[in-house]
């Protein structure tokens, strides 16, 4: 009985403040280790990111399957918007 759990006199609302306290560790756990969503990707780390090389990540850049960004001659994809675009296949 090490991983049983024991809900005596335990009321309602201690077992839902209980539940809640780690929904949120989880979630801020699965938050740090994914980092951000918003963050911007080199064109070598969006490669690196959808395992696809330099010419496939052109190719949908140029047929506006993935959006990229810029500022001078640098590109540069949101992490975000990478994995929005990819569709579910059958």
């Amino acid at each position: 009985m090490e991983n049983a759990i024991l809900l005596n006199n335990l009321s309602p609302a201690e077992l839902e403040e209980i539940i809640k306290k780690a929904v949120k560790t989880q979630l801020e756990e699965f938050k740090k280790n994914n980092g951000n969503p918003d963050e911007l990707l080199t064109r070598s780390e969006a490669c690196s990111y959808l395992k696809i090389n330099m010419t496939t990540l052109w190719n949908w850049s140029k047929k506006g399957k993935i959006i990229s960004y810029g500022i001078g001659n640098r590109v540069y994809y949101k992490k975000y918007e990478l994995l929005e675009s990819l569709v579910r296949l059958n």
